[in-house]
Parts: C-alpha cells; sequence; structure tokens
C-alpha cells in the first residue's frame, strides 16, 4: 500500500533518530523493507512519491511488436502477433500483448496520421507521451 505524505514524513524522522532500519520501522509501525525502499530512493536523490515503473515479460518484445506495427501501417492484429511471440518464446498473457500492441499502434498513429490543412484555420501542436517516447500532433486552435 502507497504511503501518504505523512506517513513518509515519519519514517524518515525515525530513521533520522535511530539511523537503524530496524528501530526505525518499528517507530514508525511500517515493515523494515518499506523504511529501506524509502531511504534507498531518498539517497538516490529520486521523488519517493513516484509511481514505481516494474519491468514487464514484453519488454524484451517490443521492438520486434513495434516492427510488425510498422510493417503493416498499424493494421496487425493483436491475437494474431500474440501466437507469433508465442513461437518466439513468449510466455506472458494474451492481455499483456493486447495493452502492447496497442501502445505501439498509438506510437505508430500519432507519427504517421496524414496532415490534412484546411485554409484560413489555425492549427497547433501538441506533445504528449514522455521523454522516451514523445508524442506529436496537431489540432485545430479554438
Amino acid at each position: 500500500m502507497k504511503k501518504n505524505a505523512r506517513q513518509i514524513m515519519e519514517i524518515f524522522e525515525a530513521l533520522d533518530a535511530t539511523e537503524c532500519v530496524y528501530s526505525a520501522a518499528q517507530l514508525a509501525g511500517v515493515d523494515p523493507k518499506t523504511v529501506r525502499r524509502y531511504a534507498r530512493m531518498r539517497d538516490m536523490g529520486l521523488a519517493v512519491d513516484a509511481p514505481i515503473v516494474r519491468p514487464k515479460m514484453i519488454d524484451p518484445f517490443m521492438p520486434k511488436i513495434e516492427e510488425w506495427v510498422e510493417r503493416s501501417q498499424g493494421r496487425v492484429r493483436a491475437d494474431k502477433l500474440h501466437e507469433r511471440l508465442q513461437m518466439l518464446g513468449f510466455t506472458g498473457d494474451e492481455r499483456s500483448t493486447r495493452r502492447a500492441v496497442a501502445k505501439a499502434k498509438e506510437r505508430w498513429n500519432a507519427c504517421w496520421l496524414p496532415l490534412k490543412i484546411v485554409m484560413g484555420l489555425p492549427l497547433t501542436m501538441v506533445m504528449s507521451g514522455d521523454e522516451e517516447s514523445p508524442l506529436v500532433g496537431f489540432q485545430r486552435a479554438g
């Protein structure tokens, strides 16, 4: 369960006071692993309230999925890609494949949708996504 800001501050105060993970855990009323995790995040300079991104089973196969989506111009079906991925050794669920294919198609569509310009209507550029994979698009202003 994610801790709120007050609980996190209590963990840090207990850790600073005792300088021992186990003692701080007892004072704060949490598991020692929780104290250790927050202490590591603080020591590395990471935001303690940032979402934790865990590796997924499909991550090693994402380049292949993106290649297949691009080759099919975004028309490939996720169930067919799942069958191909199983032949390559993917043991995950079909739902994981559907999520990954949807993400790859979203990226592909954002990059390759044709831009239709209507005279007299201004367009504004819209950017979204994250730093590693920004998505750029256009929308009508107004």
